[in-house]
């Protein structure tokens, strides 16, 4: 029992796990209302509004910040993973599916044959974000980071 009330205490942890967990429920509350339809994929997947990786690494960083200082390594090692993970957000991963989109309506048309077998399953397209989605997760994960420093860790 010790070590959830330990966990539970590491306000840097529930200031990143709370972004995260709220991103998560907000994507899929928009696909929800977007699409007409349920899709639990958007519970746990990447891409969508809003980025749940900006927003984990946001409340990571400002937990960060407001626990131990800007001026700690914590808090510098915080905002540098931040910093990389919203810009391949943005790169890498938007440019992968892209590339995802493109190859799934070409084998839509042509089926293509790898030793013998049929590729039938679609590439994931949801795996990056756009500079709006990545805003609004910062925007969130920052904002959860001081509204739990202010509830819960007076």
């Amino acid at each position: 029992m010790d070590i959830w009330q330990k966990l539970l205490a590491n306000q840097v942890l529930m200031s990143a796990v709370a972004g995260w967990t709220v991103a998560q429920v907000l994507k899929t509350i928009i696909d929800l209302i977007l699409n007409k339809n349920f899709n639990a994929e958007r519970l746990v997947g990447s891409g969508g509004m809003p980025s749940s990786h900006s927003a984990t690494v946001c409340g990571l960083t400002v937990a960060s910040g407001l626990r131990y200082g800007v001026g700690s390594f914590e808090f510098a090692v915080s905002f540098i993973l931040g910093m990389i993970v919203m810009y391949d957000a943005m790169g890498v991963r938007r440019e992968t599916g892209k590339q995802a989109k493109l190859l799934n309506s070409i084998l839509l048309e042509n089926p293509l044959k790898l030793s013998g077998e049929v590729l039938q399953e679609r590439l994931k397209e949801y795996v990056g974000h756009t500079p709006l989605q990545v805003c609004a997760g910062a925007i969130l994960g920052i904002g959860l980071a001081f509204a739990i420093d202010l509830l819960c860790y007076p």
